[in-house]
């Protein structure tokens, strides 16, 4: 018989929010209620009707009130727009604003909780791990083991075009010391932080939910060759322009499916591919997952470094669905042989089966007596 837990859960991200560090905590939420531990979810305050999710997953959703702290607005005057986004850089890299206000936010929340086994508080953003910090004391440990779950890297992060100021640094120092353990997903990424802290690092993959029996093998049937990408972009390193220019000189059948919320990376480009490019907003997970499973093949624009690793990786993995991994290194024809079915390239994926989020909560379990 499972021993049961009395867990608390910190996090910016959470049910119905699109977004990694919202699926890792509610994935954990979920299961965690599921196998009769007692679960507390602390996260920001979000518009929506949390009934029927509660009746599913009795969890205690305790929400902290509506950030003042927002971003300068954009504009659609040109001037205007230009010194919105040149000040919210600015006030990004100053101060981490907005997301800053999730330390305050944390603290306050944390004030009264007590009592727990396990406490995890997710990042990105990582305020919400200062927060933490910040509460924690000799007095007020508030649990007895705290685990700060990191999805990317905050001081050694290299995806983003501007490195984090060094005084962040003390921050990051600040909440590793205090953390019984860091939780990172993947094990090249240990490098990226302090190695006064690589003893308390633990490697724990993402979790989902989903049927290990299940080996989607078969072939789909469609009409001309699918495939689909879904995820964000970033300039200069998961650049989907290179791939649409190519894309758009080819003068055969093919549809290829985005989901993303960078939009504006893929400007002429509907224009041009016309009804072979069908780009959309975030879905939610599980719509999305039966749409990857009916495609041909899935894209991946690579990271370009062994620090950070995708999470629709795992997303792909559990579909089993031929990868094309798009790097610095383009290689057309590599891209032409798979709209023609030669999959001899497809990038290798990892047994889905520890991703499951069985698997990845006992993991966290385990630190209780690690």
């Amino acid at each position: 018989m499972t021993e049961i837990k009395k867990i608390l859960l910190v996090s910016n991200g959470f049910f119905p929010e699109i977004s990694p560090r919202s699926y890792r905590a509610t994935e954990l939420a979920k299961e965690f209620c599921n196998q009769g531990h007692e679960v507390t979810v602390i996260t920001k305050f979000r518009n929506h009707d949390y009934s029927e999710f509660l009746s599913q997953h009795p969890v205690k959703l305790k929400m902290w009130k509506k950030s003042r702290l927002k971003a300068v607005p954009s504009s659609s005057n040109r001037w205007a727009g230009l010194f919105g986004s040149i000040a919210n850089r600015a006030l990004l890299m100053l101060f981490e604003y907005p997301a800053i206000g999730d330390m305050f936010q944390v603290k306050r929340m944390l004030k009264n909780e007590g009592g727990y086994d396990l406490l995890i508080s997710f990042a990105v953003p990582h305020p919400v791990h200062w927060g933490v910090a910040w509460s924690r004391t000799a007095k007020h440990k508030i649990a007895h083991t705290w685990v700060a779950d990191c999805g990317d890297p905050y001081m050694g992060d290299v995806l983003d075009t501007y490195r984090k100021l060094f005084y962040f640094g003390y921050l990051e120092k600040w909440f590793g010391r205090k953390a019984d353990y860091i939780a990172i997903p993947i094990a090249t990424a240990v490098d990226a932080y302090y190695p006064e802290f690589k003893n308390k690092i633990r490697i724990i993959s993402q979790g989902f939910q989903f049927d290990l029996n299940t080996n989607n093998k078969k072939r789909p049937n469609n009409p001309v060759p699918t495939f689909a990408y879904a995820g964000g972009f970033i300039a200069g390193v998961r650049d989907p322009q290179p791939l649409l220019q190519f894309l758009s000189t080819l003068n055969i059948p093919f549809k290829f499916l985005v989901y993303t919320n960078s939009m504006e990376m893929l400007n002429g480009y509907q224009e041009q591919l016309k009804d072979k490019l069908i780009v959309s907003g975030y879905i939610p997970r599980n719509e999305l997952m039966g749409i990857l499973e009916g495609m041909d093949f899935l894209v991946n624009f690579d990271n370009n470094t062994v620090l950070n690793s995708p999470s629709k990786l795992i997303d792909y993995a559990i579909v089993n669905r031929p990868v094309l991994n798009i790097s610095r290194d383009f290689n057309a024809q590599s891209i032409l042989n798979f709209i023609k079915g030669d999959y001899s390239q497809a990038m290798p994926l990892p047994n889905p089966e520890q991703f499951h989020i069985s698997n990845v909560s006992k993991q966290f379990i385990d630190l209780l007596n690690d």
